[in-house]
């Protein structure tokens, strides 16, 4: 009798173990201060936690509705609607998923076929391109600008073709800052006006924006948000990252195409925090608070970073913040962030983890959404560079 495992032939043979979990287990071996992974050190609003104790106390423990609790879709439209100007039916567009990876992989799923083109632009989140293998299409990528990564829109019309499916962009981008502007936004709407391809907007950042910029969500160019799923993050707007909620905007019929898969991956989302989620939206101020209450962070860290060797690049919105290695090191970014964490004690990731060819442009990401006694550690140690 065969004891054995059978031989398996994986789906993604490019994908390992990824940077966040080897620089995390790095600064933890080496009790650095974690600026790579992107999760807050401090804890949320009490109101929201009170509010999912409501829930779970008054006995609202079981199965929600597939598309997420009535409230909250109606919360969220609400929200798009007062922010964004634009109207999603909360019954038919709007739907509640376990984070905004899971909105992302299962928007590809619900939409992309064997052979299908997908359009990144690089440097990307590192979900994107698995969750294209996954649904047999094929990735297609586009680099942003190196330096100030803006998008490159020659570049992105030579990238189109016959076999595009669709385009996935993010703005507030991860990892660069990068925000897009309004002039770019109707370029893009421009450029897919004459085609079916479909738009997937990672928006998870979308109220973390600077000095008095604006998100340009795909929610106001009508062009766009008619053939957009729009994703969003509540763990990245109220601090609670490990709570895995997010959702997708997007109209009637692509909403249905998503439910389609939706259902068969996750079915639904922990019911007692999208009621408390539900009750703590019904007051704007903590996300409209949120620029200015991440902006002082930003400040702090860039003023402090100005007295050492990086060089900044701009920091435009997110909690993210670049820099280039330049004049510091002649190390790769990758074996420059491992010796940042063993010998400074200051986790940081290499850009290059965000390209699928590993291009090395020297420069790193830190993390920013930590406590002032966080960012003040980690700066006395990086001066010393």
């Amino acid at each position: 009798m065969m004891t054995s495992t059978p031989t398996l032939h994986t789906k993604l043979p490019k994908v390992g173990t990824t940077i966040f979990t080897v620089m995390s287990a790095l600064a933890t071996e080496h009790k650095a201060v974690n600026l790579g992974q992107g999760f807050p050190d401090f804890n949320c609003d009490p109101r929201l936690v009170e509010g999912v104790t409501s829930a779970m106390t008054q006995g609202l423990n079981q199965y929600p509705p597939m598309t997420g609790v009535p409230a909250l879709r109606e919360a969220v439209a609400a929200k798009v609607q007062a922010v964004y100007a634009r109207h999603y039916d909360p019954a038919t567009e709007i739907t509640i998923t376990a984070g905004a990876t899971q909105a992302i992989i299962t928007a590809i799923l619900a939409v992309v076929h064997p052979g299908d083109e997908v359009i990144v632009l690089e440097p990307c989140y590192d979900s994107y391109i698995p969750n294209i293998e996954l649904a047999g299409g094929v990735t297609v990528p586009v680099p942003l600008t190196p330096g100030s990564f803006r998008p490159d829109f020659d570049k992105i019309a030579a990238a189109i073709t016959p076999k595009t499916r669709a385009i996935l962009i993010n703005s507030p981008h991860n990892p660069s800052g990068m925000v897009w502007t309004a002039q770019e936004m109707l370029r893009l709407q421009d450029l897919l006006a004459p085609t079916d391809i479909l738009l997937i907007s990672d928006e998870v950042y979308e109220h973390m924006v600077f000095d008095g910029v604006q998100h340009e969500s795909a929610a106001r160019y009508p062009g766009l948000a008619a053939r957009a799923f729009i994703v969003s993050s509540f763990g990245k707007t109220y601090h609670v990252t490990g709570w895995k909620v997010g959702y997708v905007a997007a109209p009637a019929p692509l909403s249905a195409e998503f439910r389609k898969v939706h259902q068969f991956n996750v079915f639904t989302v922990n019911t007692p925090v999208q009621h408390g989620l539900a009750a703590y939206m019904a007051d704007p101020e903590p996300y409209l608070a949120l620029p200015a209450f991440y902006q002082r962070k930003r400040d702090l860290f860039r003023a402090g970073l100005a007295h050492t060797k990086f060089r900044l690049l701009p920091g435009e919105g997110t909690y993210l913040q670049c820099v280039d290695i330049s004049d510091v090191s002649d190390l790769s970014e990758a074996e420059f962030c491992q010796w940042l964490t063993r010998e400074v004690g200051v986790a940081a990731i290499p850009l290059s983890a965000f390209y699928g060819d590993g291009f090395d442009q020297r420069v790193v990401r830190f993390c920013f959404a930590k406590k002032d006694e966080t960012l003040n550690a980690a700066l006395e140690r990086l001066a010393r560079l």
